[in-house]
């Protein structure tokens, strides 16, 4: 099992480590310092947008993850399709992704290991690297499953607390607009002698039809207490 001190820090709370980059820092490098024979390692995670943010303990590896993302072929890309670790004992025996192949036995890797980790549409994927055939046949069953386990479930808390926070900064703005969209109600109630959902049905339909925002077309009403704004409200009442 990985050492209690790194688990503890990678499920630490801050506002940097709620970023995807730093997650994924954090699970590369202390993924390649507890794994034996591990000569470096690269995180990613895949949300089903294009963006796929992504880290690498040495900028020689940021060019094994980018011809895998380019050509769609090489471990990462079949991990991801399958679900499952994949593994290569021997690059230099290796008939499997060219591309990736070559570079590979350029920066001097002879083995490698990607791990996928999967929760609720979001998938992180940890690779790790070795200068020795052979060596990383075990990581996928040693310490660097339960980290990879423990950033995976981090990084779909930090979404989940990311789509709360919007949640939240959509209701409060909708809390301080609402009492203007009230007097713009109540002014267009007393211009068209309609009810109130009428009233807010007629601002709604200047609001999609100007491109405007719900709110900016109530304060306009307030502003102007209706005048000049009469026939437009008829209009769109019928």
């Amino acid at each position: 099992m990985p050492d209690t001190d790194q688990l503890d820090h990678l499920g630490t709370e801050s506002p940097e480590s709620a970023l995807p980059g730093r997650r994924l820092s954090e699970l590369a490098e202390q993924a390649a310092r507890c794994t034996i024979d591990c000569c470096g390692a690269s995180s990613m995670v895949c949300e089903g947008g294009a963006e796929r943010p992504a880290a690498v303990t040495h900028p020689d590896l940021a060019g094994l993850v980018s011809v895998q993302l380019r050509s769609g072929d090489g471990p990462i890309p079949a991990a991801l399709e399958r679900g499952e670790p994949v593994d290569s004992a021997d690059l230099l025996r290796e008939e499997r992704w060219p591309g990736y192949r070559a570079m590979a036995l350029d920066a001097g890797v002879r083995s490698s290991v990607t791990i996928p980790f999967r929760r609720s549409g979001l998938t992180v994927t940890l690779s790790l690297y070795s200068f020795r055939p052979g060596a990383l046949e075990d990581a996928p069953r040693g310490p660097a499953r339960a980290l990879g386990d423990l950033a995976a479930t981090c990084l779909l808390r930090d979404r989940s607390y990311r789509a709360a926070l919007t949640e939240l900064d959509q209701l409060g703005t909708a809390l301080r607009t609402r009492p203007v969209v009230d007097q713009a109600c109540g002014i267009v109630m007393h211009v068209l002698g309609c009810d109130a959902d009428t009233a807010f049905g007629v601002l709604r339909r200047i609001s999609q039809g100007t491109n405007r925002k719900l709110s900016d077309v109530a304060s306009a009403v307030v502003d102007k207490r209706g005048r000049g704004l009469e026939k437009q409200l008829v209009s769109l009442s019928n």
